[in-house]
C-alpha cells in the first residue's frame, strides 16, 4: 500500500516508469500517481484502465518496443520530466553458469540493461534540451553480490547498467539533467514466487528449501525480511523529487543489511 504523501509533490510532472504493470513497477506507479504525476507506462500484455496513467502495450526487450513507448510519450505527455526505469528480471534456469546458452544472456541483457540504454537515448535528449530532468535506473544489490546457482547472467546485466548509470551521470550532470541508482536487495513481489519455483524445479525440494537457499546465498537479511515494493517505490520518487535536487551520480542501496561489507 503507497504510503500518505504530498498529493501536489509531482503536480505538472511526466513520469515515464519503464515495467510498470506489476510488483515494483505497479508500486512505482501509484506512488508517482499519489504525488499528482502524469504517468506513462509499458507492458508486453494488456493493462485494465489506471486513472491518470497512459499505457502502451510494447516489448522493451525490443528496439521496436522501446521506440513505441518514447513515441507515444511525447506524443501523448509533449515530452518526459521523470525517467524510472523499473523494467528487470530474471528467466534463466538453475544450475549454474553451464546451464545458461546464448539465448539466456542475450535475454538477461535485453531485459536488465538494453531496454533501459535505448529509452535513455530516445527520451533523455529532450530533458537536455529543457536543461532539466531527473533519471532513476533500478539495478540489484546482485551487482556486487550475485548468486551463482541462478542469477549469474542477470547478476552481470545489473553491474552493467550500474557502471553504464554513473558514466551518463558524469555526461549529464552538467547538463541540468540527474542520474541516480537504487539498488534493492530481496523484493516481495509475485517475481519472487517465480524465481523460487525455477530454483524448485531444478534443484528439487521444497519452495522454503528454496527460499532458505537463497537467504543462505545472500548470507542473510539483518532486519529479518525483505523489501516491500511501496517502500522502494518511495525511494524511487524522493530520488527524482525536487527534495533530492543535489544528489547525482548516486547508489542507494535498500536492502535491510544484506549487502555485509562497507
Amino acid at each position: 500500500m503507497t504510503r500518505k504523501c504530498d498529493p501536489t509533490e509531482f503536480a505538472g510532472k511526466r513520469v515515464l516508469i519503464s515495467g510498470g504493470t506489476k510488483g515494483l513497477g505497479r508500486a512505482t506507479v501509484d506512488r508517482f500517481l499519489a504525488g499528482g504525476a502524469r504517468v506513462i507506462t509499458s507492458a508486453r500484455g494488456t493493462l485494465e484502465p489506471i486513472d491518470g496513467v497512459e499505457f502502451v502495450q510494447a516489448d522493451l526487450t525490443t528496439a521496436e518496443g522501446g521506440e513505441a513507448l518514447a513515441k507515444a510519450a511525447l506524443e501523448r505527455l509533449g515530452g518526459v520530466d521523470i525517467l524510472a526505469h523499473v523494467i528487470g528480471g530474471s528467466t534463466t534456469p538453475g544450475g549454474g553458469f553451464v546451464a545458461l546458452t546464448d539465448d539466456h544472456w542475450l535475454s538477461e541483457l535485453n531485459l536488465n540493461l538494453l531496454a533501459t540504454v535505448r529509452l535513455d537515448r530516445l527520451l533523455i535528449p529532450q530533458m537536455i534540451e529543457r536543461g532539466a530532468g531527473a533519471v532513476v535506473h533500478v539495478t540489484s544489490i546482485q551487482s556486487v553480490l550475485p548468486l551463482p546457482e541462478a542469477t549469474t547472467a542477470y547478476a552481470a546485466a545489473k553491474a552493467a547498467l550500474r557502471t553504464y548509470s554513473k558514466s551518463i551521470s558524469k555526461e549529464l550532470g552538467p547538463k541540468g539533467v540527474r542520474v541516480n541508482v537504487v539498488s534493492p536487495g530481496w523484493i516481495m513481489t509475485e517475481a519472487t514466487t517465480d524465481f523460487l519455483e525455477r530454483l524448485q524445479a531444478a534443484n528439487g525440494g521444497t519452495i522454503e528449501e528454496a527460499r532458505q537457499a537463497v537467504l543462505d546465498g545472500l548470507g542473510g537479511i539483518a532486519i529479518g525480511r525483505g523489501a516491500e515494493p511501496d517502500e522502494v517505490a518511495d525511494l524511487i520518487a524522493y530520488l527524482a523529487s525536487d527534495r533530492a535536487a543535489a544528489i547525482h551520480g548516486a547508489e542507494f542501496v535498500i536492502d535491510g543489511g544484506t549487502v555485509p561489507t562497507v
